[in-house]
């Protein structure tokens, strides 16, 4: 296992975020989508940014779905349906709801991973910490439904608009999240960040949930073992860790944009940045020691999740970083920085 990250002694970039923020609210008009809009995938092409949204409305199960907004400048976002464009199957394994699109392209099709349960979570926010809805089930019912167990999946489409299934990508035992691709092959290979759950304890390196990574021939079968990427730290906001955006391809290599949470997982989630070698990802060449963004804001501090900024997409135009995330599990909000500043300081952790 691999994580010999460097951390600077000292940061002082911030993220800016708009002022126009949240840039995304539930909309009553629409039963689906009147309680929650968060965590959003976003994509930037020819002028062009979709973004596609988690959404719930205001039921007993907290049925997750996706929504597509659209814009030209980033900043002001339309709903193009009044409808989901992606919604749980009737009866399959992602029957229990969809959430946390992270969206790269390769060719002129999208490649969307998405966390999924098989049963609904119900409205988590009234139960205690990491407690969830779980159906009914017999005693050799499989674990995955009978834990209601989070898996993730992978969908391709050419317009965000229509979707096909192409099943799970991680092992149906393991809460395996964040599960982001990286938007090109690497030496040959696929390449993956995620986060499962269960791979705590000396046995794996890491005393909390951690980032991962791993390669493929195939962005269906991943079965190569998995390399420890980057764990959070005792006593400190990121304590526990998770993937965020998909990776980006920057001049001086892979810039990492990640979430981390303090007091063992039960805290505030903030965010925080890593580089990461542009032909060897295993290896972490820049990592930042202090968080880039926090919850300040109403919110992100009053909603599903108190104290919640969770970014999910993000992507760069000349020398602006745009990073949207979910806030308090409840809205979308939009936080800007230089690249080149951010860059910069990632460089200097490497002699810090």
């Amino acid at each position: 296992m691999n994580n010999n990250t460097t951390i600077n002694k000292v940061s002082t970039i911030r993220l800016k975020k708009h002022e126009n923020n949240p840039i995304l609210s539930p909309n009553p008009l629409n039963e689906w989508e009147s309680l929650v809009v968060c965590n959003p995938g976003v994509w930037y092409e020819n002028g062009k940014f979709s973004m596609l949204y988690r959404a719930a409305g205001d039921d007993e199960e907290h049925l997750i779905r996706f929504g597509l907004a659209e814009s030209v400048d980033g900043i002001n976002f339309a709903r193009v349906s009044n409808d989901p464009v992606f919604s749980p199957s009737v009866d399959g394994p992602d029957m229990g709801g969809v959430e946390d699109a992270r969206i790269i392209k390769f060719g002129d099709e999208f490649y969307i991973t998405y966390a999924y349960r098989p049963f609904p979570p119900g409205q988590y926010w009234k139960f205690e910490h990491d407690v969830i809805r779980l159906p009914e089930s017999g005693e050799d019912t499989p674990l995955v439904y009978k834990n209601n167990i989070a898996n993730s999946g992978l969908v391709i489409s050419k317009d965000l608009r229509t979707f096909k299934r192409l099943g799970r990508v991680t092992s149906s035992n393991l809460d395996d999240r964040d599960v982001i691709l990286f938007p090109e092959k690497i030496n040959g290979k696929f390449a993956m960040l995620h986060r499962p759950k269960e791979w705590i304890g000396e046995k794996y390196g890491t005393n909390y949930p951690a980032i991962w990574i791993r390669f493929s021939e195939d962005l269906m079968v991943w079965e190569e073992p998995s390399t420890l990427l980057l764990a959070g730290r005792e006593d400190s906001w990121e304590v526990k860790i998770g993937g965020s955006t998909p990776p980006l391809k920057t001049k001086e290599g892979w810039l990492i944009i990640y979430h981390g949470v303090e007091n063992g997982g039960l805290g505030y989630y903030r965010v925080g940045a890593a580089l990461l070698d542009i032909n060897d990802p295993t290896k972490v060449i820049g990592r930042i020691k202090d968080w880039i963004m926090e919850p300040e804001h109403d919110y992100e501090i009053n909603g599903y999740y108190n104290g919640c900024v969770f970014p999910t997409g993000n992507v760069i135009i000349e020398d602006t970083l745009y990073v949207y995330y979910g806030g308090a599990d409840k809205y979308v909000g939009l936080a800007t920085c230089s690249v080149n500043e951010l860059l910069g300081q990632l460089k200097n952790s490497l002699n810090a």
